[in-house]
Parts: structure tokens; C-alpha cells; sequence
């Protein structure tokens, strides 16, 4: 046996409950917003990537540089640059 088929009220609370925390992040208006500027800074971070793909010190500044004008481009703010080894 299950654990719903024992109770199946407490596993329809806990799915309702799953639901309702999935969904109350992305139903604001500023949660949207966020959400939208994250995929964009994504796409610029892969389009940046599909054009320096090798991993030289030259490529990686074109990279950061390429990454940097689109994140403008959008009014986005600008990431780390990549090109720099952790500290």
C-alpha cells in the first residue's frame, strides 16, 4: 500500500500545496519581469559564447566584450567578466 492509498486527502493537500508554492513566485508582475531579464542575460550569455567559442585569453575578452554590449543593448546589468579566474 501506499502512502496515498491510506490517505488520500493528505496527499491531495500536499499536491494543492505544491502547486499553489510553484505558482505564487511567477504570478507577480515583478516576478515576471525578473524571470524575462534572466532569460534574455541567458541568451546573451549564449550568443556570446556561439560566436568566441575557444577558450584563449584573446577570445575570452571578445566574449566578455560581445556579452557586455548586449547586456546594454537591453539595459541589463553587467555580469563578472568571465576572462578573470576566480579569486
Amino acid at each position: 500500500m501506499t502512502a496515498c492509498s491510506r490517505n488520500p486527502l493528505v496527499c491531495a493537500l500536499a499536491t494543492v500545496l505544491l502547486f499553489l508554492i510553484g505558482t505564487a513566485e511567477a504570478a507577480t508582475q515583478q516576478g515576471q519581469l525578473v524571470n524575462t531579464n534572466w532569460r534574455t542575460a541567458d541568451k546573451c550569455a549564449k550568443q556570446a559564447q556561439a560566436a568566441y567559442p575557444d577558450h584563449s585569453a584573446e577570445s575570452n575578452a571578445k566574449r566578455d566584450a560581445k556579452l557586455k554590449e548586449c547586456l546594454a543593448i537591453y539595459n541589463l546589468a553587467p555580469r563578472e567578466p568571465l576572462s578573470q579566474p576566480p579569486r
